[in-house]
């Protein structure tokens, strides 16, 4: 069984799936995010948001891309 660790959290479902479609372009084998939770409710219920998780060895590599990715996508 692979370890993942969280390398950032986003608030929109829409935001996640798009980094997690960035990551495995950049050949990172991101969590993918699962359907299901509470309609209206993006961010879960922890009031960090949705969790993008790598595999522990790619962790290191992955963070600084998806922290860029998220800055741009933010910022449009």
């Amino acid at each position: 069984m692979t370890d993942y660790e969280t390398i950032v959290y986003v608030e929109r479902e829409s935001v996640a799936r798009l980094m997690v479609t960035a990551l495995q372009a950049h050949g990172f084998s991101p969590r993918e995010i699962t359907d299901g939770g509470l309609p209206g409710i993006g961010a879960g219920l922890t009031g960090k948001g949705l969790a993008i998780a790598v595999p522990g060895h790619e962790a290191r590599d992955a963070q600084p891309l998806a922290e860029a990715l998220l800055k741009d996508m933010l910022a449009r």
